[in-house]
């Protein structure tokens, strides 16, 4: 999803749980070391090319300060400034709790 803002994260590799996942994912992605928590949400997607399955995990910075390592961009934002950014489709649903939630 070309130029789309997304969250950090990516596909949980052979024998890998999800949070060891979102811990390696953020690492590589923006050089920070995380402590998952709870599941904040899960969310099925169907793009034309691909079903996807999201876990958004509420997450705590242990270690680092976040760092551009793998993308154009980075940003963090506040839930009041979500509509000014063209995040991916399958996000919406997590966008939409964001808004509600926080």
């Amino acid at each position: 999803r070309a130029l789309q803002w997304e969250f950090v994260g990516g596909k949980a590799e052979q024998g890998e749980t999800l949070e060891e996942a979102l811990v390696r994912e953020c690492r590589e992605e923006i050089g920070v070391t995380v402590k998952p928590l709870d599941i904040f949400m899960e969310v099925d997607h169907t793009y034309p090319d691909i079903d996807i399955h999201l876990t958004l995990f509420n997450a705590e910075i242990v270690e680092g300060e976040p760092q551009m390592l793998e993308h154009n961009d980075i940003r963090c934002i506040t839930p009041d400034e979500i509509d000014n950014y063209n995040f991916c489709p399958a996000d919406d649903e997590i966008l939409k709790k964001i808004k509600e939630v926080f």
